[in-house]
C-alpha cells in the first residue's frame, strides 16, 4: 500500500503492518476524543515515525496514488479531525 504524509512524501508499506499501526491510530483516536493535546501529539509522532520506519521511501519524483493520506507532523488536533473516518486515519 502507498502511504502519503503530508508534506513529506510517500512511502510504499506492506499490509501486515497495518495490525501494528491500527493500535497507534486507535490510540490518538481515544485522545482526540478526550482532548488530550500531548497525548495525541505524541502519538501522532509516534504513528508517523512507525510509518517511516516500517515503509520504503518512494523516489520524489515518483507519482502513485496514495491509498491512505496522514497528516503533517505539525497538524493541529482540529486538522486531524477533519481526516478522520469513522476508523480513524487508517482503515481497518
Amino acid at each position: 500500500m502507498i502511504v502519503r504524509i503530508m508534506g513529506e512524501g510517500q512511502v510504499k508499506l506492506a499490509d501486515g503492518h497495518f495490525a501494528e499501526l491500527n493500535k497507534l491510530d486507535d490510540e490518538l483516536l481515544e485522545e482526540m476524543e478526550s482532548g488530550d493535546g500531548p497525548g495525541f501529539r505524541a502519538t501522532l509522532l509516534a504513528l508517523l515515525d512507525k510509518v517511516r520506519e516500517l515503509g520504503t521511501p518512494l523516489p520524489d519524483d515518483a507519482l502513485e496514488p496514495s491509498e491512505l493520506i496522514l497528516p503533517a507532523p505539525d497538524a493541529t488536533l482540529d486538522e486531524v479531525r477533519d481526516m478522520l473516518s469513522d476508523d480513524g486515519l487508517i482503515p481497518g
